[in-house]
C-alpha cells in the first residue's frame, strides 16, 4: 500500500512554516531532526528581522511545543535571558553565521512519555537587548519529525519577499527528501524538473506578473509526498487610484457588504490584503491601490457576508504583517486563550497556522448599541468626585459586568463620575493598560464593546460620568506604527517612522514616544480622541502623561516641566478638535509643569491633576512635611477650580499601608501602625481633604482603607518588582465594623460638598502648613465651615479662630458649640 503525505506551504506564513520556509534563518543538520537525535542549529543573522547582523557572540533562546502545548506555548525553555549563559552559547562559523549542537530530548529534558513537535528559537546578543527573530518579528519554530513514517521532502528554498518576486527574478529552488525518491517539480501543473536520488535542485525565472503556483511531487515504493508555494510576481508598477476624499485611514464600512482599507504607508513599494476572505493567502488580485499624493494604499472588497467577523493583516514589502492601525478589534495569538468565556463569550479565534502577530477583525455590518440614557448632564466640574478604578483588580472576575453591578455602592459612596484606566488594546493582559498597541480597539480582557457601551449606559442612568485615561504619549513595539517602521537592529522606530520618534524627546518615557508635531501624528491622535467619544458616549478623558507631548528634548526632568509654549499649542489643538464633538467635555491632563504653564492650560478649559499623595501621606503618618495648601486651585494661580486634587491614585503607595508600616506614635499607647488609630488617620485627612472647594478623586477602595502595598507581590511578599502585578481586591474589609466606619465617613464628606453651595466657594482661606495642627476656613452665602485638626500624636490645645461668634455645630457627631470668644481654645484629641 502507498501512503500519501502532504507538505503545504504557503510561502511566508511562518506559523505553518518547518524549515523548509525558514531555512534562509534556522537550517538544520540533519534536515528532518528527530527528537531523539544529536542536531546542529545554524543560525543566519542576516535573514528574518537582521537584529543581531554584526553582532559576534549570539546565544540562543530556545523551547519547545510539545503535544501538550497551547497556542505558541513554549515548554522546557532553556536559557536565561540577559546573562553569558554557556548553555545556550553559539559559535561563530562565519560571516553572520552562527552555530549550537546538541541531542534535542536530553537538552531540552523533555519526559520520553511527551511528543516534541516542534523546536522554538528567539537569538540575542548577550544582554538581550538586541534580539533575532522572523522577518515580523515572530518566534522562530522548526518542525520534529516524529510523527512522521516514511518519505519525507520540503522545499528547502524560500523566495524572498515571502513570495512576492518582481518580474525577471530567478529562483533557485531546492527539494530535499529524507530517503531516495522520484521527484517532479510543476510550475501551474506544467513539469520544468525531475530528480532521483534526495535533492532536487533547478532554477526558475519569472518574467510575467500575476500568480503562480510551484508543486513537487516526491514518491518511493511506498510513499507520496506534495509540497506547494504560492508566489506573485508583481507589475512592473503599482496600480495609481486616487483615494476618495470621503474615506478615513483605517476600515471603511461602505455598505452592508462593502468595506475600504487605507493604509497610510509612504515609501512602502507595495501592499496585499490577506485574511479569511482569501484563505491569507498572497494574490495579485488583492494588491492595494496607491494614492501616491495622499501616500495612502486603498482596497475595495465586496460581497462580504454582513454579520461575519474577517480577520484581516496587511503584508507590506513582503515581510511586515500588520492590523490596521485603526482597527476596533484584535486578535491576540499568545494572550486571547486565557480570556475566561464569561468575559467574551464567542471570541473568535485566532487564524493559528496561517499567519503571525497580532490580526485585525471587523464585520461588514457594524453593530449598534441602542443607548437608553440620551439626555445624560454631566456634574459640574466644581463637583467633580471621581472614583479611579482598575478593571483588572477591581474584582476576582475582572471584567466590565462587576463593575456594572457595583453601580449601587459607588453611589452610596457619592462619587459622580468613574475614571477607568486604559481600556485600549494593551500588550498581554495583566497590566495597567498603559502599554498600548492599538489605541482605537477596545481590550477584550475586560469584556465586549456592548459590555463597556452598557457600564457607561448604567453609570449615566445613576448620574455618574464616566472617564477614560488615554495614552496618547506612546505607543508599544506591537502597535502597527512601531512595525510599519521599524529599526530590527536597534529595537526602536527608524528615522522615516511618521508618527515616532527615534529616541524619546523627555525622561520618563516608556514605549516609543511619539511626534505630536507631525500632521501624521496629528491626524491619527484626532481619529482617536474622536472615536471614542462618538462611539462609546464617554464624558472626559484623563491624557497620561501629557507633559511629553513636545518635541524639545531633555533628559533633565527639572527642564522637562518648565514653561513650553510649543507644548501648549499642540494641547489646545487636541482640546479644539474634542470641543468640536463635544464642547462640555471633561478633559484632564496628568501634566505636572510649572503653574504659569498649567494655569495657561487651565484658562483654556483643562483640567489638571494635583497630586499632594506626599502631603497628606506625612500628615496622616504624623510627620513634617504635610502642607496641604497645593490641593486648592486658588494656590496654583488658577482661575477656575480646574485642579483634580487627590491624596492617591493607580501610582502611588496606599496611604493606609504607610500608616501601617511607618506611622507615628506618642505617649499612652497611641500608635498610629495599630488598624483602628491607622484609620482614625485616614478620617482625618479625608476631613481635610473633600471639603476643599475643587473637584478631587479618589483611588478604588481607599472609601475603606485599603492597605496592600502597590509593591505587593502575588506571593505576599513585598517588592518594586511588583507593582504591575494584580493585587487583592479586599472587599472582604467592609464586613468590619472599623472600615465600615471610614466607609461612612468619605460619604459623608462626599455628599456633604454635593449638597451645599459654601463647598463651592471662592472665598476660603487654608491655615494648613503646620505639622501638628491645622485649620480650614470656607466662607459662603448661607453657611460658614471651620475645619480644625490635631495631627500630632498627642493632644494639642489648638485656637480655631472662628470667623464670628454664635451657634456653630459641629457635623460628626451633631452636637453645637455657643461661640461667645473667636479666640478661645480647645483640647483636641490627637488624631
Amino acid at each position: 500500500m502507498q501512503n500519501l503525505f502532504f507538505t503545504c506551504m504557503l510561502v511566508g506564513i511562518t506559523t505553518l512554516l518547518s524549515s523548509q520556509s525558514l531555512a534562509q534563518i534556522v537550517e538544520t543538520e540533519p534536515p528532518f531532526p528527530r527528537s531523539d537525535d544529536s542536531v546542529t542549529i545554524f543560525f543566519d543573522a542576516t535573514q528574518g528581522n537582521v537584529g543581531l547582523i554584526g553582532e559576534d557572540q549570539v546565544y540562543m533562546h530556545t523551547g519547545v511545543i510539545t503535544n501538550l502545548s497551547g497556542p505558541g506555548e513554549w515548554r522546557y525553555v532553556v536559557g536565561n535571558w540577559g546573562t553569558d549563559d554557556s548553555r545556550v552559547k553559539m559559535t561563530k562559523v562565519g560571516e553572520d553565521l552562527h552555530k549550537l549542537s546538541y541531542h534535542i530530548r536530553s537538552f531540552y529534558d523533555v519526559p520520553p512519555s511527551e511528543e516534541i513537535l516542534e523546536l522554538a528559537f528567539v537569538f540575542r546578543n548577550v544582554d538581550g537587548s538586541r534580539e533575532g527573530k522572523t522577518a515580523n518579528g515572530g518566534d522562530i519554530f522548526i518542525p520534529v519529525y516524529d510523527q512522521f513514517d516514511g518519505l519525507v521532502a520540503i522545499f528547502n528554498s524560500e523566495p524572498p519577499g515571502g513570495g512576492i518576486l518582481n518580474p525577471g527574478y530567478v529562483y533557485p529552488v531546492e527539494v530535499l527528501a529524507s530517503d531516495t525518491a522520484e521527484v517532479e517539480l510543476r510550475l501551474n501543473d506544467s513539469l520544468i524538473a525531475t530528480s532521483s536520488g534526495t535533492i532536487l535542485e533547478t532554477e526558475v525565472e519569472f518574467n510575467e506578473s500575476g500568480d503562480f503556483t510551484l508543486e513537487f511531487t516526491a514518491w518511493n515504493e511506498t510513499d507520496t509526498v506534495f509540497g506547494v508555494q504560492n508566489l506573485t510576481v508583481l507589475p512592473t508598477a503599482p496600480v495609481h487610484a486616487e483615494f476618495p476624499d470621503t474615506l478615513v485611514h483605517g476600515i471603511n464600512h461602505v455598505d452592508d457588504s462593502t468595506v475600504v482599507f487605507g493604509l497610510y504607508a509612504p515609501g512602502k513599494e507595495h501592499i496585499f490584503l490577506i485574511g479569511d476572505f482569501n484563505n491569507w493567502s498572497v494574490e495579485s488580485g488583492y494588491m492595494l491601490a496607491i494614492d501616491s499624493q495622499q501616500d495612502v494604499w486603498w482596497i475595495e472588497l465586496t460581497d462580504l457576508e454582513p454579520e461575519t467577523e474577517y480577520a484581516f493583516q496587511y503584508l507590506v514589502d513582503g515581510r511586515i504583517r500588520v492590523a490596521d492601525p485603526y482597527s476596533e478589534k484584535v486578535l491576540d495569538p499568545v494572550h486571547d486563550q486565557f480570556i475566561p468565556e464569561s468575559t467574551y463569550p464567542d471570541l473568535k479565534p485566532y487564524p493559528h497556522g496561517k499567519t503571525e502577530g497580532i490580526v485585525g477583525v471587523f464585520k461588514p455590518r457594524r453593530d449598534e448599541y441602542d443607548w437608553q440614557i440620551t439626555d445624560f448632564e454631566r456634574p459640574a466640574l466644581e463637583d467633580l468626585v471621581v472614583y479611579e478604578l482598575l478593571v483588572r483588580d477591581f474584582s476576582e472576575k475582572r471584567n466590565y459586568q462587576v463593575v456594572i453591578d457595583s453601580l449601587d455602592y459607588l453611589k452610596r459612596l457619592g462619587v459622580n463620575a468613574i475614571e477607568l484606566l486604559p481600556v485600549n488594546e494593551f500588550e498581554g493582559n495583566i497590566s495597567w493598560g498603559y502599554n498600548p498597541s492599538f489605541h482605537m480597539a477596545l481590550d477584550k480582557f475586560y469584556g465586549r464593546p456592548e459590555d463597556l457601551k452598557r457600564l457607561i449606559d448604567e453609570a449615566h442612568a445613576r448620574g455618574m460620568a464616566v472617564i477614560v485615561d488615554i495614552v496618547l504619549n506612546h505607543a508599544f513595539s506591537q502597535s502597527p506604527l512601531c512595525q510599519l517602521y521599524w529599526d530590527d537592529q536597534n529595537f526602536r522606530p527608524s528615522p522615516d517612522n511618521p508618527w515616532l520618534n527615534v529616541t524619546a524627546r523627555h525622561p520618563f518615557n516608556v514605549g516609543y514616544d511619539f511626534n505630536h508635531e507631525s500632521e501624521a501624528t496629528q491626524y491619527w491622535a484626532d481619529r482617536i480622541i474622536t472615536y471614542w467619544i462618538e462611539e462609546y458616549n464617554i464624558d472626559g478623558y484623563r491624557f497620561d502623561l501629557s507633559k511629553g507631548f513636545t518635541q524639545n528634548f531633555t533628559t533633565d526632568v527639572g527642564e522637562w516641566s518648565e514653561y513650553d509654549a510649543s507644548r501648549i499649542i499642540l494641547l489646545k489643538r487636541m482640546s479644539d478638535v474634542i470641543r468640536e464633538v463635544d464642547e462640555d467635555f471633561y478633559i484632564i491632563l496628568e501634566h505636572f509643569a510649572v503653574d504659569e504653564e498649567e494655569r495657561e492650560l487651565s484658562d483654556a478649559g483643562m483640567i489638571m491633576w494635583g497630586n499632594m499623595h506626599h502631603n497628606y501621606k506625612q500628615a496622616a503618618m504624623s510627620y513634617s512635611g504635610s502642607n496641604f495648601r497645593r490641593v486648592s486651585w486658588k494656590e496654583r494661580g488658577f482661575n477656575d477650580p480646574h485642579l483634580i486634587g487627590y491624596m492617591e491614585s493607580h501610582d502611588e503607595e496606599r496611604l493606609m499601608y504607610e500608616n501601617m508600616e511607618f506611622g507615628n506614635s506618642g505617649s499612652g499607647g497611641y500608635d498610629i501602625r495599630e488598624l483602628p488609630t491607622a484609620l482614625r488617620r485616614m478620617e482625618l485627612v479625608s476631613t481635610f481633604f473633600y471639603p476643599v472647594p475643587g473637584p478631587k478623586m479618589l483611588w478604588q477602595f481607599g472609601e475603606f482603607g485599603y492597605d496592600y502595598s502597590i509593591f505587593h507581590c502575588p506571593d505576599g511578599t513585598v517588592s518594586e518588582d511588583c507593582k504591575l502585578d494584580i493585587k487583592p481586591t479586599a472587599w472582604e474589609y467592609l464586613k468590619m465594623p472599623e472600615r465600615q466606619r471610614l466607609f461612612q465617613i468619605t460619604s459623608a464628606l462626599i455628599h456633604l460638598r454635593q449638597e451645599h453651595d459654601v463647598f463651592r466657594t471662592d472665598n476660603f482661606e487654608m491655615d494648613v502648613g503646620a505639622r501638628f495642627w491645622k485649620r480650614i476656613r470656607l466662607f459662603g452665602d448661607d453657611m460658614n465651615v471651620n475645619i480644625v485638626g490635631n495631627f500630632d500624636v498627642e493632644n494639642r490645645v489648638i485656637n480655631p479662630q472662628f470667623p464670628h461668634d454664635g451657634m456653630w455645630y459641629e457635623f460628626f457627631t451633631g452636637d453645637s458649640v455657643l461661640v461667645e470668644d473667636v479666640n478661645a481654645t480647645f483640647i483636641i484629641d490627637t488624631g
